[in-house]
């Protein structure tokens, strides 16, 4: 199975040689994928300062100012609105002797509103997700560990569904100077100032279905209950700190669970031309897992991210560590490619270092890298049906042999975005 690991490895490292001969030949001009959508995005200034609204990403994270707009954009008077949808109609196999197999639907619904009030900006975020109606074991999903599904017992080899409230946020910003702003956000639920955009998010992992295996070293914060962030924002930087409550969500699903700010974290961005975002964040995170109630965690991460009109790519790592046990590691390198309007490549390639997989708590190191594609289909200016798959092979090591065979894993999607 290192064949295939390795093989699939390679067509990871020729995309991104794609995206490298692409970015050096390049105009520095910024050519526009839909004219009207990108031109609103780069004229209309965001919610949470004086910066093109494409910088914005999820909670108040940042992305490359080149990034392709997302949701269809409207203007109401001085206000102006967004929305999108995206559902992916998923059949799943992963394999060897610890895989499984499942049928599903997956996605999210968001909304946005943002308009003048008192000399600032006042805006609002909503995302919701079918992804409870998985059930609360999730989706099968090799080497991912993390949360629970009853309570008990950790969920491993599975992928949580996410809350039925992925965001229920509010900000307001002022402008104390020509490209200066200083803002508040709010969130039941919402995410914290650390790491990277979530997966879903990134220009580099939105076409692909599958989550991360590094999901829980870089962004699981993005749905918290309960975050309170205040920031400052000059040019291409920003310094930002939140308070928020530290406990993963529990297993169930459809509720808002009561917002106790117990924890916190920091993060600086950097936005040094408009196709380059990186950020280093941290975070103290009290009682985050429900399992083990008495054990805190620090976490730290780092990431660059590159966009362009043709595709974009994520290079991110991430670190934690309980109050007891080791410090454990992540490293995700993720791309997209976008040939023609109609097709997307993408690929990623991981290696994290996993506690949670046997009942004895030893680190094994696991590699996984992951290629497909999809392409879309028109049936109307903003609705596109796309069908797509993937395969995944994965760098075992030898004390997880015996678990795990030499697995080789793929997903086959139907998707459905309205933007």
């Amino acid at each position: 199975m290192k064949t295939n690991y390795l093989a699939t490895a390679s067509v990871c490292a020729a995309l991104a040689a794609v995206w490298a001969s692409n970015a050096i030949a390049q105009d520095a001009s910024m050519p526009s994928m839909d004219h009207s959508q990108m031109d609103m995005g780069k004229s209309m200034t965001s919610a949470l300062g004086p910066y093109p609204m494409n910088r914005e990403a999820s909670g108040t994270s940042w992305q490359p100012d080149a990034s392709a707009p997302m949701g269809e954009h409207k203007m109401h008077g001085d206000w102006m609105t967004m929305s999108h949808a995206d559902f992916n109609l998923i059949y799943d196999s992963q394999g060897g002797p610890r895989g499984d197999q499942k049928t599903f639907v997956a996605g999210m619904v968001m909304g946005m509103a943002q308009g003048p009030f008192g000399g600032g900006v006042l805006g609002f975020h909503a995302m919701l997700s079918p992804d409870p109606l998985i059930g609360k074991r999730g989706y099968p999903l090799l080497f991912q560990s993390g949360e629970t599904a009853d309570g008990v017992t950790h969920l491993v080899d599975r992928q949580h569904p996410h809350d039925l409230f992925m965001e229920l946020s509010a900000s307001y910003s002022r402008k104390v100077g020509a490209d200066s702003a200083v803002f508040v956000y709010a969130g039941l639920p919402g995410e914290p100032a650390f790491g990277p955009p979530a997966f879903m998010h990134r220009q580099a992992a939105m076409d692909d279905p599958e989550a991360p295996i590094s999901h829980h070293w870089l962004d699981s914060t993005h749905v918290t209950f309960g975050v309170l962030t205040a920031g400052y924002s000059q040019a291409g930087w920003k310094v930002e700190a939140s308070s928020f409550r530290g406990r993963e969500p529990d297993q169930n699903r459809y509720n808002i669970e009561t917002p106790t700010l117990d924890s916190w974290s920091g993060r600086i961005s950097f936005n040094p031309s408009p196709r380059w975002a990186a950020q280093v964040s941290y975070a103290n995170l009290t009682s985050p897992e429900q399992l083990e109630p008495l054990q805190d965690q620090t976490r730290a991460s780092a990431s660059v991210i590159y966009a362009a009109d043709w595709g974009a790519a994520t290079l991110a790592w991430g670190t934690k560590k309980n109050t007891t046990g080791p410090r454990t590691d992540a490293l995700v390198l993720e791309a997209s490619y976008w040939p023609d309007a109609d097709w997307t490549v993408f690929g990623r390639a991981e290696r994290v270092e996993e506690n949670e997989l046997t009942p004895s708590g030893a680190v094994y190191r696991v590699g996984k890298a992951s290629v497909g594609a999809v392409r879309d289909f028109a049936v109307s200016p903003r609705t596109k049906i796309g069908l797509g798959g993937l395969v995944s092979a994965y760098d075992i090591p030898a004390g997880l042999k015996g678990l795990y065979g030499s697995p080789l894993s793929g997903m086959a999607f139907v998707r459905l975005k309205l933007n």
